[in-house]
């Protein structure tokens, strides 16, 4: 009986084309005498269902904590949760897509119905958006303080990091992540203002609630994964920074688990040229 259900739940997932989140437990549960077609008629409802629900397939057979990225070069986004993650010091799964291909935006739907990356997937939970996923993680591993505990530090890292989430805009057109380039580039007046406003947020971050370490609010917090692709841009494109942002983007570079990004961003070989900034040096 066993090994004729397996044929079936195999048969079945050939046909489909997809992994099916059934096998032969699964099957076992049904009554004795419920035949191959009816169970073909039950196992077929069971993917209408879930399908009109908008489950992903890929991710309604998943059980352990993944996050779905972009490339490590270029994905900005991709990079702000995944190191919060590492922060958690949890184990996850990585699942790399690569971006700007033909089958890019089919793959990143099978987990998330926004056609982008990142996305988290925790059991049957999926949760996509970079501050979305990084609010999700300081609900789920509390003990890794992703905020400040202080209430008044807490309210300044929220502040920042959702300005970081929505603007930037000329910061981001002109200076877009590129971790293994070395680039010279000519920024807008617009650029500039957004480089100065990073610098006086991180100034005014470290002096007010950062005395007791290196980070923004002195233990490394969302605030400090938000910004961290900044710093990156930084180091590309060799812009200025004054002393304090200076020590700043010294510690984060330092990070071994930006440092473990950055050796897997070295190693890719897609080359996105929309995010080929600049003059190479």
């Amino acid at each position: 009986m066993t090994a004729s259900l397996d044929l079936l739940a195999a048969s079945l997932g050939l046909l489909a084309r997809r992994p099916w989140p059934v096998g032969p437990q699964t099957l076992a549960r049904w009554p004795a005498d419920l035949g191959p077609l009816a169970a073909i008629h039950r196992l077929t409802s069971l993917q209408i269902a879930m399908e009109s629900a908008a489950i992903p397939m890929a991710a309604a057979i998943m059980t352990e904590l993944t996050i779905v990225i972009g490339n490590k070069n270029y994905s900005s986004w991709s990079l702000r949760p995944w190191l919060a993650l590492k922060h958690c010091n949890v184990a996850f799964v990585e699942e790399r897509i690569a971006l700007d291909h033909l089958d890019t935006a089919a793959r990143i739907r099978a987990y998330s119905p926004a056609g982008r990356v990142p996305v988290l997937v925790d059991g049957e939970i999926t949760v996509w958006d970079s501050l979305a996923i990084c609010e999700y993680l300081a609900e789920r591993f509390p003990e890794a303080d992703l905020w400040p505990k202080d209430v008044a530090a807490r309210a300044m890292a929220r502040a920042v990091s959702a300005e970081m989430h929505s603007g930037f805009a000329a910061l981001r057109a002109e200076l877009p992540m590129n971790i293994r380039a070395t680039r010279s580039v000519h920024t807008s007046e617009r650029a500039d203002a957004d480089i100065a406003r990073i610098t006086t947020a991180w100034e005014f971050c470290r002096g007010q609630y950062g005395v007791d370490g290196e980070w923004l609010f002195g233990k490394f917090s969302i605030a400090d994964a938000m910004f961290a692709p900044v710093v990156l841009r930084f180091r590309t494109y060799h812009i200025d920074m004054p002393g304090v942002a200076t020590a700043y983007m010294a510690h984060v570079l330092a990070d071994s688990a930006l440092q473990e990004w950055m050796v897997s961003a070295v190693k890719e070989t897609e080359v996105i040229e929309a995010d080929e900034a600049g003059t190479p040096v």
